[in-house]
Parts: structure tokens; sequence; C-alpha cells
């Protein structure tokens, strides 16, 4: 069998892999060291470029299994790459615990009010009268209760937050008050202190958070966006913020990546940049590989593989 890995993730994976198969590395460009006509996996490393993805799709005609470490997969589900019959897992679930933490992160900074208390100390300066809030009884929307969502909720419950998770076929989940179905979240709007963000970028999803989401919200509540940029209305966002209608704003992602200098989210007030970083940990690409290698098993075995993308669906 023949496989097309990541060069700088040969190393790693190689001596997890079964005699006899052959290797075809790539780079970042997408440039292969050997012929990969009968390759028939691939592991992909975070593309950035739908082009290098087409690339290898032209060279792999014999391809029939992709497996990308994002959990989001919008950039590879191309018209080129639907018109091939190829079974494509995602990561779904690995950088889950990063993320989550992340969000700890913006959540506190924000009731803590972090930002201000950090640059009075860079300032030497003594200044108190802040408008603290605690965590506790506080609620939290998680518009997404999947892999990452439920890891959101693990690391919030010792908080006391009241959490409240959306998806599209509801169950009973740990550490959840409670989980409603489709657009039901629209409805708990107004009572909601905390809203993140954390479902797939699809059709369905596109700017849907937009101005009557924003408008929906009590003035005191914090957005947070660790899924894809465009899942939000970035004007009716700028509004939003400048004109107070929600009290602030926490984005890992954005629609344009990287942010240019000149947009005006840069300048927004009471917002939390982050470039595209809350999934980065070293534990995310051990991760990353060894589910890798249990579905290559699973391929091998002819069994069932963990976490096929239903690419009609998005995710």
């Amino acid at each position: 069998m023949k496989l097309i890995l990541p060069l700088d993730l040969v190393a790693d994976i190689e001596p997890h892999l079964p005699p006899n198969t052959e290797i075809v590395r790539v780079d970042i460009d997408g440039n292969l060291d050997s012929d990969a006509s009968d390759a028939e996996v691939y592991f992909s490393w975070f593309l950035s470029r739908s082009n290098v993805l087409h690339k290898i799709l032209e060279a792999a005609p014999a391809l029939r299994w992709h497996h990308a470490p994002n959990a989001g997969v919008n950039h590879i589900l191309t018209p080129t790459y639907l018109e091939r019959d190829i079974i494509l897992t995602n990561g779904a679930g690995v950088h889950g615990i990063p993320i989550a933490e992340f969000v700890i992160t913006y959540i506190l900074a924000h009731a803590k009010h972090l930002p201000e208390l950090y640059s009075l100390q860079t300032q030497r300066h003594w200044k108190r009268g802040f408008a603290i809030k605690e965590l506790t009884d506080a609620t939290l929307l998680i518009i997404g209760a999947g892999g990452i969502g439920q890891e959101i909720a693990a690391r919030a419950k010792p908080f006391g937050l009241k959490i409240i998770g959306s998806r599209r076929h509801p169950q009973e989940l740990p550490n959840f008050d409670k989980v409603v179905g489709a657009d039901e979240w629209r409805s708990l709007l107004p009572t909601v202190d905390y809203v993140v963000i954390a479902t797939p970028l699809t059709h369905e999803t596109k700017e849907f958070i937009d101005e009557s989401v924003l408008r929906s919200l009590p003035p005191h509540a914090y957005l947070i966006n660790i899924a894809r940029g465009g899942v939000i209305d970035e004007s009716a966002l700028i509004k939003a913020l400048t004109e107070g209608w929600i009290a602030g704003a926490a984005l890992d992602t954005v629609s344009t990546e990287p942010l240019p200098p000149e947009s005006p989210l840069w300048s927004l007030p009471n917002i939390f940049i982050t470039p595209h970083t809350s999934g980065h940990s070293p534990k995310s690409q051990q991760r990353s590989i060894a589910l890798f290698i249990d579905n290559l098993q699973r391929y091998q075995a002819g069994k069932p593989l963990r976490n096929v993308v239903d690419k009609e669906a998005g995710y």
C-alpha cells in the first residue's frame, strides 16, 4: 500500500506503519518526492490553499481515503474535490482540549477585566472599582455541542456556569443543563451571558451570527468564536461592538486570515483577537497522528473509519 504523507510528519508516523508500506512525501506546496499515481491514502496537514489539494488529487487518481487533521473541512470540499469518490475523515475531537482551555481564558479575561488590569500594571497605575463578575450562575450557550463543545462544557461546569448546548440532533450530554436542537437556541439569546460558536462552517451556518442574532443578545453578553470566521457577519459584529449592542467579543478566527492591518476589527472596543491559535498544542499533533494510525489499521482491516465526514452536510 502506498501513502501520501506530510514531509514533516514522516519521522513520527513511519515507525507505526506496517511492513512494505510505501511513502510518498509531500511538502507544504504540494510537491511530491515520488510517483503517487497508485497511492490509496493521503494524510494532509492543514492545507492553506485549495490549489495544493487539487495538485495532490491530480497526482493521485487512485486515492480512496483522505484524512485531514482539521475539524472544519469547508476549505476541502471544493467542487473539484466533490467530483471524486474519496472517503474523507477529519480531526474532530483532536483539538478540543486546547480550544476549551482558550474559551475559559476568554471568559475569565472578560469577567475579571484582565486586559485592563494588565495595562494598569504596565503603566504602574493603581486603580480600583472595576465591575468584576463571577461566573457562578452565569449562562453559557454553546452553539455546536459536538466534540469541542463538550470539552468546553466539561471545563466550564466547575466554574458554576449554567450550560446550554445546541446540536442538530439534541440529546442529554454530560455537563450540559440542557441541549436544544437546530435553531431553538435563537429563542434563548436574551437570557445568556456568554455565547460560544463551535459549529462547522456550512451553507447553513455561513454568517448565521447576523444582526438579528446580535440584537437579540443582552447588552452584557460576550461572544466567542472558535469555529470559522465565516459564521459571523463581520459588518454586523463591527456595528454591534461599536454601538454597544453586546459587551464584547473574542475572535480566534476571522473571515480573512491573516487579518489585514487595516481591518476595523483590530481597534474595536472590548475585542480580544487571537491569530487562530486556540487549537495549538504539541499534544494535538500527537493526537492527530494517533487518530490517523488507528484509522489506517481500520482501513486495512476493512473496518469502519472514525470521523467520516458527511460531505453533503459539510462535517
